[in-house]
């Protein structure tokens, strides 16, 4: 069937082509060429609202199969490298073909390449019908969606997503992050429920408790008692090899370590959305973060956890799939994983941190992630002939049993609903009889491992790690030291993007480069006073200037 639609666009291509070499082949007939010019582009957007038209009279508005005919899609896919290849074949996305007649081929990218290969895609032109948990950022949804390469949602939502309209309105923060300054939703989102907190955190500091009760220490509240675990694991055959082999810290890398502990120095009041800025709670004034005196404290910690040893010496060259490797390998005292019980083997021994107080007093949990954790997750291209569908297509998996699908999969086949109506997966996945982490277990049914996906995540239907009761137990450490407010992201106007990308990118490169010099030691933080000057010739206040604008329409919509 793809291929037939290949053949007529290419014919109906070439016919258009012909045309407009004959209606420019004499110059001296200007009347005769735009009469034909004017006929041709009548003549184009009569088929184009046929197709439009056809489009939408294949679809049913309620129920399955979704179309009346089959149709193909193929989506420019983000992947969570441990899951399996082909998500077309798993038990989901297998049966959801079946019940709607939408057949979809993933075409899948790894994280670690993802965000080149999809501005490869965007700007070459050869891109997919669908980006499908693709991480498309605020700024490129806005530029690509005012080009036409994203299709406006705006109505086809009131039409064809009533769940997602449903949740829009139960959450009203939502819509004002999709919402571009031109007005338009050019996307669909990957959103948490604000009342899921462990979903929030994601990726909390992991201890291993066996390795405290053997150093006889407590649990870590402070900043010292972590620095004083890690030494003392650093020291201490605590696996028993006779080697010295245990690994004090890692993570899949140091941008993560620096985000899980930075609230120690009263950084990071609005979460992770925002890097850059945050509120200052001495004077509420926004401020930038990176160039503050108590970030070089943080940074100078970092260090020398870092040049000690106590940090995982591969850490710039980290990934999951490594990270995973070694905790499954019993090495790592600390991680900063989703759950070491669904991602490493046999290690269901860690105890996840809360806050840990400061040098200055400060005890902020600011690793908190914004609810509309992915603006970009799910955006339909010009490309696409079914955008209806494609919409109604996506649109399910925002209801119950739609999010119950997502993530659990099938009753009877992957779970059960106990008598207290609680899901639970089977014995199988929770307690694979082959050895298999959770994660592993799951990648035969479900997609959503590694996050980033289109849907709605709410504690009920989502058993991952974040819902295990070690997770929920993290939940509750952090309340009480949890952000006041989380921001979503801001959305900027076109001067204002323009000065992003252009001076702001600069910016974000140069203090990247510097931060992790100053962490290997590859940068004496004798030249922190030379970086800080730097950074403001390169616009540090301009850049403050924009997030405030942004921010005053953020509290304004």
């Amino acid at each position: 069937m793809r291929n037939k639609k290949w053949l007529l666009l290419i014919a109906s291509l070439i016919v258009v082509m012909f045309l407009a070499a004959c209606s420019g082949s004499d110059s001296s007939d200007t009347d005769s060429g735009e009469e034909e010019s004017n006929e041709t582009d009548s003549s184009s957007g009569d088929e184009e609202s046929e197709r439009a038209a056809s489009s939408a009279d294949n679809v049913n508005k309620e129920g399955f199969p979704i179309v009346k005919e089959e149709i193909d899609l193929t989506f420019f896919t983000g992947k969570y490298e441990p899951n399996l290849d082909d998500y077309e074949e798993t038990l989901v996305f297998k049966t959801y073909a079946e019940q709607t007649g939408v057949n979809v081929t993933f075409d899948e990218v790894p994280f670690g390449t993802l965000t080149e290969k999809r501005n490869l895609a965007l700007a070459s032109g050869e891109y997919s019908d669908v980006f499908y948990s693709a991480r498309i950022p605020a700024a490129d949804l806005y530029t690509y969606g005012q080009q036409g390469i994203f299709v406006p949602l705006n109505d086809l939502i009131d039409e064809y997503a009533p769940n997602l309209k449903a949740v829009m309105e139960k959450h009203p923060d939502i819509k004002k992050g999709l919402t571009m300054p031109d007005g338009n939703i050019y996307s669909v989102p990957s959103y948490y429920s604000p009342e899921f907190l462990p979903m929030l955190i994601g990726k909390p500091i992991w201890v291993k408790d066996s390795w405290l009760e053997q150093l006889d220490m407590e649990e870590p509240k402070t900043i010292d008692d972590f620095y004083a675990y890690l030494k003392a694991v650093s020291e201490t055959d605590l696996n028993g090899n006779g080697e010295n082999d245990e690994i004090p810290f890692s993570a899949s890398n140091v941008n993560q370590i620096v985000n899980s502990i930075k609230g120690a120095w009263g950084l990071g009041t609005r979460g992770v959305g925002h890097t850059y800025v945050d509120i200052d709670p001495e004077t509420d004034e926004l401020r930038f973060t990176r160039t503050d005196d108590k970030y070089k404290e943080m940074l100078e910690f970092v260090n020398k956890l870092y040049t000690e040893g106590l940090i995982d010496q591969e850490i710039f060259t980290m990934d999951d799939s490594k990270l995973n490797a070694k905790g499954s390998q019993g090495v790592l005292g600390t991680a900063i994983v989703p759950n070491p019980e669904t991602v490493f083997t046999d290690q269901d021994d860690y105890i996840g941190l809360g806050s840990l107080e400061g040098p200055h007093g400060d005890n902020l949990y600011s690793h908190v992630k914004t609810p509309l954790v992915h603006v970009g997750a799910f955006a339909i291209t010009d490309k696409n002939e079914h955008p209806e569908a494609t919409l109604r297509w996506i649109d399910h998996f925002f209801s119950d049993e739609g999010a119950a699908f997502q993530f659990m999969g099938i009753e009877g086949e992957t779970y059960e609903v106990t008598e207290d109506g609680e899901f639970e997966f089977f014995e199988e996945i929770t307690n694979n009889p082959d050895g298999l982490t959770f994660d592993q277990a799951l990648t035969p049914y479900v997609t959503w491992m590694g996050g980033s996906y289109p849907g709605y995540v709410q504690e009920k239907y989502f058993k991952g790690s974040e819902s295990l009761p070690s997770a929920i137990e993290v939940g509750e450490k952090v309340a009480p030291n949890a952000p006041e407010e989380i921001w979503n992201g801001f959305n900027y106007t076109d001067d204002e993007l323009d000065f992003k990308q252009t001076t702001g990118a600069d910016l974000h490169t140069y203090i990247g480069e510097m931060e992790a010099g100053f962490i290997s030691g590859d940068i004496s933080f004798s030249e922190w006073d030379n970086y800080v000057e730097q950074v403001k010739e390169m616009g540090q206040d301009e850049y403050l200037e924009v997030e405030k604008a942004a921010y005053e329409r953020y509290q304004e919509s």
